[in-house]
């Protein structure tokens, strides 16, 4: 009996924990509010600029912080279109380039990004930066890190059901029934939950980059020189957290055309 009452709580708690996102309309699961979320993405942030190497005065740093500044006002722009001008009103901007070889870039809840400078010869422009910075806004945008966190922590209270489901077993068909749960749910929903987040992204960044005056289009040559950069060893897409590399371009060249269209009745900054 014990175990139908906690599956019914946490049903119920999923449902009360769907929250409809502004930027996209969606209903998501969402157990991590951002006056709880922001203030530790925030120590975290600052945490990392403290044990890391940050660039700045020169040439490339004061373009991280103004594409940034860009895609900030984009991103205003657009959630003031939406109605939602007041969604943005805890985000405390900062834009930071890091010395580090690695390929990446990353924003963290409330609007903190970085950028490593390994990936400036990939982003090459203006244009190529303002793709990786506005995708990289985006997840912060659409509730990417708490959306994660929240589906994170139901998939380990469902195990803990599974759990208590099976104590009365076998102990080698607990092992069999928690590790085919432990597949499913990573294969079947962990995953496929992060490659659309990632699909999201690209497609809000092409609407925050329209909006902040750059070319939607110059996104694929970004994406096609990060795919020649990895040289084919990319795991199958159906074991990573992102899309294959021909998946993204294909759904961006998809999007570009209806990203133009919004930018277009947006308003495009000058």
């Amino acid at each position: 009996m014990k175990k139908y009452v906690l599956v019914g709580m946490i049903t119920l708690g999923i449902v009360y924990s769907c929250a409809t996102n502004p930027i996209t309309g969606k209903k998501t699961l969402n157990f991590v509010p951002n006056n709880q979320l922001f203030p530790t993405a925030f120590q975290q942030y600052d945490t990392f600029l403290k044990e890391n190497k940050v660039i700045s005065g020169t040439a490339d740093a004061k373009k991280v912080e103004a594409i940034g500044f860009r895609i900030k006002a984009a991103a205003e722009k657009y959630l003031n279109y939406l109605g939602q001008g007041q969604y943005l009103v805890d985000y405390r901007w900062e834009y930071k380039l890091v010395d580090n070889k690695e390929v990446n870039a990353w924003c963290l809840p409330g609007g903190k990004i970085v950028v490593y400078s390994g990936i400036l010869p990939i982003t090459k422009d203006d244009a190529g930066l303002a793709t990786v910075m506005g995708h990289e806004v985006s997840h912060a945008l659409a509730d990417h890190g708490a959306q994660r966190m929240s589906a994170g922590q139901a998939q380990e209270v469902l195990g803990q059901v599974i759990a208590v489901g099976t104590s009365g077993k076998s102990e080698r068909t607990q092992q069999i029934i928690g590790q085919a749960y432990g597949l499913s749910s990573q294969f079947g929903v962990m995953l496929p939950f992060s490659r659309s987040h990632e699909t999201e992204a690209d497609k809000i960044g092409l609407v925050l980059m329209a909006i902040a005056g750059y070319n939607p289009e110059t996104s694929i040559a970004f994406w096609q020189r990060m795919s020649a950069q990895s040289n084919g060893q990319a795991p199958p897409e159906f074991m990573s957290t992102h899309p294959s590399d021909a998946t993204r371009i294909a759904n961006l060249q998809a999007y570009i055309p209806e990203a133009k269209a919004i930018a277009a009745k947006v308003g495009v900054i000058k």
